[in-house]
This record gives structure tokens, C-alpha cells and sequence, in this order.
């Protein structure tokens, strides 16, 4: 494993150095925050040990921008401070570190805080486990393409939007928008329950056979509420059990399959139904084409207050451009594989 160690004193660079080659793992160097940022775009590092006090960029502001930054994986940090003050240490967690080590410290205290943090990067293991369960029942479909990956970027802009407006500041923090990224994929995996006469149509679907593909969503609630129930403990499994069951609700209660209207719809339904809508609206279907971005944007717009939540339209349309900017990357993604 790359760890990054980040320290403006090239003395105090050499410890950690040692201990990590010690441990096995690969040292890679940065000598402030603006570096070690730069680095972490480039490099695959999974583990920062970074000083608190640098010049410039100090550790904690280092930390924030990590857990801001969009990255594909999780990256555990360490903190090394001469501080041992509450106030600081407060400060320091809500940051986004994972742990602290006072200076000085012995290397072997170092070794055994990283393969605690190991562990916990262990844990992203459930994370390929969850998205290759969304895949498998996307597969089942083979005109949905890349819309998983799509759509969970398209999530968490809107929640990364939602996050910066008084109203839903409160709600929407960095841990609400790493669960989304993670849990949107999972709202059709109730469709792994409905028949291939149903689910791979290439027409209309009949009063009938709508009423059964309706039932997706109730499967896939009624799935991940079992687990949760099994592990209540596990935040994303609820999540993920109120986007399958609400992903189809209408902000003005006319959707399935409750009829839910308005806040009580989860606030991470609302959000996957855009992002899910968007994608398909521009995405090319045996059953239709793709519709320009903005003619896709015209539509949604005209839904607010009715299809969808007016503050997610209002977001969407102030993020369109990173929106347009995803589809663009997929599309290039798509280009290179073919």
C-alpha cells in the first residue's frame, strides 16, 4: 500500500518513512498540503500521515479537502500533533481525521495505528460487494449501459449542491454524500424479482405488465429492510431501503409506490428519482432516443413541484454543467472501450 506522509520538516519525514518500509508498505512524500493534494490526484495512496502544523495548507485544512475531494476510494488519515488539548482534537475528527498520534512517537506506536487503519480500509470491500449486486441486476438489462455509474455521480452532485444551501445544510454532510454515491446504485435492484417478459419489453409496457414492473420497487425495499433489520447498525442499508422503496415517488404524491407527497419522501429518494430520470431521459433506449441536454433540462424544469423536489431542480440546474460534464466522461469511457 502507497501510504502519503506529509511534513514541512524533512527530519521529521524520516520516522514515519522508516516504520511504514519496516510495515511493507511504500512511502510516498509531500512537504505540505498543496503537494500532497496534487500527489493523492495522481497516486493511488490509501493512507495519509500528515504534521498538523505546516505552513500554508496545515493538516486540518489538508483533511477537509480530502473528504471534499471526489475520490473513487477512501482514504484514512492520521494526524501527528504535539496537541493533546479537547478543543483540538474536537476540531481535528471534525475534519475528517481518523486518528491521532502525539509527537514525538515511538515507530512501533506508528506500525500498529496503521494496521488499525488497514482494517478499516478493509471495510471498502463492502462497498465492491454492494456495486457489483446493483451490476448484476443491471445485467439482466443490457440496454442501461454505464447508468450506474452515471447516475451515482449525478447523485451525489445534487447533494453536494444540497449541502451548500441553509436549508439542507444540516442534513446533507460529507457522510450523507459518500452513502449516496454508495447506495444509489441499489435502486433498482429490486428489478432482479421481475420477469425478463416484463423487465426486457422493447414496447410499451401494458396496464398489465406496468403494474408488475411497479412491484420492483416493494421487492427492493422489502429486501434491504430484511437486511437491515438483520444489521441495524449499518446506516447505508437504510439508505439504500429508501431509495429503492421511494426512487418512483412524485414530489406531489402521484407516484408508487406509497403516493408519498413531498418531505416524506426520504431526501435521498428525491434525489436518485432526478438523477435517475435525467440519465434515462438522456440515454438512448430500444423504446426511444436520446433526448438532447436540453431538451432533458427543459423537461425536468417543467416537473418542479410536481415530479420532482423544487429545490433538487433548482440544484440540478445550478450543477448542470458538472452534470454534462459526466455524461461526456462516460461517453468518452464508452468511445475508448469500443
Amino acid at each position: 500500500m502507497k501510504v502519503l506522509i506529509v511534513d514541512d520538516d524533512e527530519v521529521a519525514l524520516e520516522v514515519p518513512g522508516h516504520a511504514l518500509q519496516r510495515a511493507g508498505h511504500e512511502p510516498v512524500v509531500a512537504r505540505d498540503g498543496q503537494e500532497a493534494l496534487a500527489i493523492l490526484e495522481q497516486h493511488a495512496c490509501r493512507m495519509v500521515i500528515s504534521d498538523w502544523v505546516m505552513p500554508g495548507m496545515d493538516g486540518v485544512e489538508l483533511c477537509r479537502r480530502i473528504r471534499a475531494a471526489e475520490s473513487s476510494g477512501y482514504v484514512y488519515v492520521i494526524l501527528l500533533t504535539a496537541r493533546d488539548d479537547i478543543q483540538d482534537v474536537v476540531e481535528g475528527l471534525t475534519a475528517g481525521a481518523d486518528d491521532f498520534m502525539t509527537k514525538p512517537f515511538h515507530p512501533e506506536e506508528l506500525r500498529v495505528r496503521i494496521r488499525a487503519g488497514e482494517r478499516i480500509l478493509s471495510l471498502e470491500t463492502r462497498e465492491v460487494a454492494i456495486f457489483a449486486l446493483a451490476k448484476l441486476a443491471e445485467s439482466r438489462d443490457p440496454e442501461t449501459g454505464e447508468h450506474l455509474e452515471r447516475m451515482r455521480n449525478y447523485a451525489r452532485i445534487l447533494a453536494q449542491q444540497l449541502a451548500t444551501t441553509p436549508q439542507h445544510a444540516g442534513a446533507v454532510d460529507d457522510e450523507f454524500i459518500r452513502l449516496i454515491y454508495l447506495t444509489s446504485p441499489l435502486h433498482d435492484i429490486g428489478k432482479v424479482g421481475i420477469p425478463d417478459s416484463v423487465l426486457l419489453k422493447p414496447g410499451r409496457l401494458s396496464d398489465r405488465e406496468f403494474v408488475i414492473m411497479k412491484q420492483h420497487a416493494l421487492i427492493g425495499a422489502e429486501t434491504l429492510e430484511a437486511a437491515a433489520r438483520q444489521y441495524p447498525g449499518v446506516v447505508y442499508l437504510r439508505m439504500a431501503r429508501d431509495i429503492a422503496a421511494g426512487h418512483h415517488e412524485r414530489f406531489d404524491g402521484s407516484g408508487y409506490p406509497k403516493g408519498l407527497v413531498g418531505a416524506d419522501i426520504p431526501l435521498s429518494a428525491r434525489i436518485v428519482a432526478l438523477a435517475d430520470v435525467y440519465d434515462a431521459l438522456t440515454s438512448k433506449r430500444v423504446y426511444k432516443p436520446a433526448f438532447a441536454p436540453d431538451i432533458a433540462r427543459s423537461m425536468i424544469v417543467g416537473e418542479s413541484g410536481k415530479h420532482f423536489d423544487p429545490a433538487l431542480v433548482e440544484a440540478f440546474v445550478a450543477e448542470e454543467d458538472r452534470f454534462l460534464a459526466v455524461r461526456e466522461q462516460f461517453a468518452e469511457q464508452q468511445m475508448a472501450l469500443v
